[in-house]
């Protein structure tokens, strides 16, 4: 995984993923691949948002999966990313949602304040995981969700990575998401990996 790289690799993928992103947002806007919608809406499903409950989209680009998450009636939606045009797109069709202009790893919501975190098709992107998830957890309340999934499937990154002007992650097979997600004090409670459809679903292991 990408933990080998130094600081200054990771900071420099950034950099290239927030200059491509800002520069081709109208990439990211609907419509949407066929089939993609509907595994989109499984995906929020499956993590069990309530009502009432904080969020936290990782990577949400132009807000695609936050038109899911709205219908649930969150109380409050975050939002981060690296690139601002992205964010400013987010905030024109969801005003209400909190943008965060950053690395998740250095996202600074206060401990215990969230209920479910998605990171839909963005979890290649990350290249300090690590650091990432530490974060993600300290976040998260007791008994939180964390969801990783892309509606295209693992193989869409394989293909992808051919293509990007920065280095891609492959997804993780099911033995590397529970040797990732566990250490860092996720239990992993669903696992699918099909042909267009990869979600996992983990809550947290700390104590309430």
């Amino acid at each position: 995984m990408s933990d080998r790289f130094t600081p200054e690799q990771i900071e420099e993928i950034n950099r290239l993923q927030q200059k491509y992103f800002d520069e081709n947002v109208d990439l990211f806007e609907p419509p949407l691949p066929r089939g993609v919608p509907e595994r989109l809406k499984e995906t929020v499903k499956a993590s069990g948002l309530a009502r009432g409950e904080t969020v936290l989209d990782v990577g949400t680009g132009t807000g695609i999966l936050i038109a899911f998450i709205v219908r649930y009636g969150p109380s409050e939606i975050h939002a981060c990313d690296l690139a601002g045009n992205m964010l400013r797109a987010v905030k024109e069709k969801f005003p209400r949602v909190k943008t965060h202009l950053c690395d998740v790893r250095d996202l600074p919501l206060p401990d215990d304040s969230l209920d479910v975190v998605f990171i839909n098709a963005c979890f290649s992107n990350i290249m300090d995981k690590s650091n990432a998830l530490r974060n993600l957890h300290r976040m998260l309340r007791c008994g939180g969700r964390l969801v990783i999934s892309h509606p295209l499937g693992r193989s869409f990154i394989v293909e992808l990575k051919k293509h990007t002007p920065f280095h891609l992650d492959p997804l993780p097979d099911e033995a590397a998401a529970r040797a990732l997600l566990q250490p860092r004090g996720f239990e992993i409670v669903t696992f699918r990996d099909e042909r267009e459809f990869y979600l996992v679903v983990a809550k947290t292991t700390k104590q309430g």
